[in-house]
């Protein structure tokens, strides 16, 4: 072939190719896509696009493949491809006649903070015939509206691993005096009992002791139900009187100061029930049947004695220890004072437990002096998770979240506690892990304090805004007023900001969301400026946030932006 020709074969080749691409001109007007502004939730970007090709718009041997492409600065991401061919191309594709046609395709893409400022384009691979046509990328949608990336996992309060701690620790000492039958004095032998003695013993520590006090003495008198109603019911009484009587004379020669109550019970079924349930009586259910089936004590009585074989061995065995008195000493031991625990704490904690280092350590204000107490915690009682689970919300608390995760795998390796879990998921949030590494940790922390917020940004984070908004309940927080907002509620997000307790320039800038999703102007203006004063990073958030693109002309918006 001459020079000549070659060069006018390959002319008409580009004249064909010119001619059949510029049939295939597809324009942004073919297109709609929904939302129109593309929006983040859940941490995805969904986008449909709808499509309609007019008559005579696509070529008749064409094979196109439309891809929607999210591009942001740095890279772009691509969707859902569909593959689309005219009435004589040679392929199994969903066919545009030349009376035109339409298709919908659905995209989505996982979200990442690049994406803020971003466009959606219709990406064209065009084949007509044998040959491939080049068309420039079509844009038809904004994005992306990303208010769902302002959850601030970071902000949220982690969950103490609480003390046990109890200022005030309650004792309780018993002792009993059995009585004869039909008797209420008090035998010499029964006040040299072992339990008698102790009991003496404790009244005279606690008198000797600056940290003792006695609370109480309680004392419960008793009859054994055989015999009738009445005797039994003086002589209980009886029984009550000698032994508070006993009591007043022994506090009176210990010098001791503490009240006595007293009450009486003329027969006592449920004592005689516990005793025979505990023996190894013959027939001893049957007595139980006959105590289920009456209520009348006379009848259960009478039931009783009818069963001869067995009812010796009562007589003997059980009736004798329900003929008493028992007597209940309760004496509160006082524990070290605030100041008492904070100076061992921090000078000689090897003089404390557990439980009042951990409390000592809630006492201190400062990070650096808990942090201090908790370490020493730690080292001392090494097994208790607790310590480290409370260096890692210091830690937490201080944005070391390196740091933070080290001490809570520590707590979760001693103990896969409720806070320990909910301290793992809230940092999982905070560093962007997956949502099932979040949830894996949060099906354990039931029961933890704190755990409703955690469960709130983890239901922002899954794009669940109305549970997210249970969760929170009446917290006052930004992240609490953010799900308010993403759930439309902006009446209630505007009173949860303006009753955070402490303000930041992240309160300022959602109530300029507000203000831009209501239309109020004055709302966006004021809360840019207080956020932008407080935090000049907010100019450039501002500037690529499409929630505000119809307000960056505004004058006064654009004041504040320079």
């Amino acid at each position: 072939m001459s020079k000549k020709v070659y060069l006018s074969f390959l002319l008409m080749s580009v004249l064909i190719l010119t001619s059949c691409s510029g049939k295939f001109a597809p324009s942004s007007d073919y297109f709609n896509v929904t939302p129109d502004v593309l929006v983040v939730e859940g941490g995805k970007v969904q986008a449909t696009v709808d499509g309609t090709f007019p008559a005579k718009s696509f070529p008749s041997k064409a094979i196109v493949t439309i891809t929607p492409v999210l591009k942001y600065d740095g890279g772009e991401a691509l969707g859902t491809p569909i593959t689309l061919q005219g009435a004589k191309a040679k392929a199994n594709n969903k066919v545009i006649s030349k009376e035109g046609g339409s298709f919908t395709t659905s995209s989505t893409f996982n979200y990442i903070p690049a994406m803020k400022k971003s466009e959606l384009f219709l990406r064209f691979n065009t084949t007509i015939g044998s040959k491939s046509v080049s068309i420039p990328d079509v844009k038809v949608a904004d994005g992306v509206v990303s208010t769902e990336a302002l959850a601030n996992a970071a902000a949220a309060t982690p969950s103490i691993a609480a003390d046990k701690f109890q200022r005030v620790i309650k004792e309780a000492h018993e002792a009993s005096i059995l009585f004869l039958i039909q008797q209420a004095n008090i035998r010499n032998s029964e006040l040299k009992s072992d339990l008698i003695e102790n009991l003496k013993s404790e009244v005279a520590k606690t008198v000797e002791a600056e940290n003792r006090e006695i609370a109480g003495i309680e004392v419960a008198s008793y009859a054994s139900p055989d015999g009738a109603l009445d005797l039994n019911e003086k002589l209980a009484a009886n029984r009550e009187k000698s032994t508070v009587s006993y009591l007043e004379k022994e506090l009176k020669k210990a010098k001791a100061e503490g009240s006595i109550t007293a009450k009486f019970t003329a027969e006592d079924w449920d004592g005689f029930k516990q005793l025979v349930n505990a023996s190894n009586i013959q027939d001893k259910e049957l007595i139980l049947r006959v105590l289920s089936m009456y209520n009348d004590p006379e009848k259960r009585e009478a039931e009783i004695k009818n069963l001869s074989s067995v009812f010796t061995t009562l007589a003997d065995e059980i009736l004798p220890k329900l003929r008493r008195s028992k007597m209940t000493l309760t004496v509160d031991v006082i524990g070290k004072s605030d100041e008492e625990l904070k100076t061992l704490a921090k000078n000689d904690p090897s003089q404390l437990n557990v439980d009042e280092l951990l409390y000592a350590a809630s006492l201190f204000t400062s990070a650096s002096d808990k942090e201090a107490v908790y370490k020493t915690t730690a080292q001392k009682f090494s097994n208790d998770f607790r310590a480290f689970n409370n260096l890692g919300v210091l830690a937490f608390q201080a944005g070391n979240l390196s740091e933070a995760k080290s001490y809570f795998d520590k707590a979760y390796n001693l103990n896969k506690s409720a806070e320990v879990n909910s301290n793992l998921a809230l940092h999982a949030l905070a560093t962007g892990a997956d949502a099932s590494t979040v949830s894996s940790y949060l099906g354990a922390a039931s029961g933890a304090e704190g755990l409703n917020e955690v469960l709130g940004l983890q239901y922002i984070k899954t794009g669940q805004y109305a549970k997210a908004v249970e969760a929170f309940g009446d917290m006052k927080t930004n992240n609490a007023a953010l799900a308010q907002l993403l759930n439309k509620e902006y009446s209630k997000a505007k009173s949860t900001l303006e009753a955070v307790a402490s303000p930041n320039a992240e309160t300022s800038y959602l109530q300029a969301l507000i203000g831009a999703r209501t239309n109020n102007k004055e709302m966006v203006v004021s809360g840019l400026s207080a956020a932008i004063k407080q935090d000049k990073s907010y100019v450039q958030k501002t500037l690529s946030d499409v929630e505000f693109s119809k307000y960056l002309l505004d004058a006064s918006v654009a004041a504040l932006l320079k």
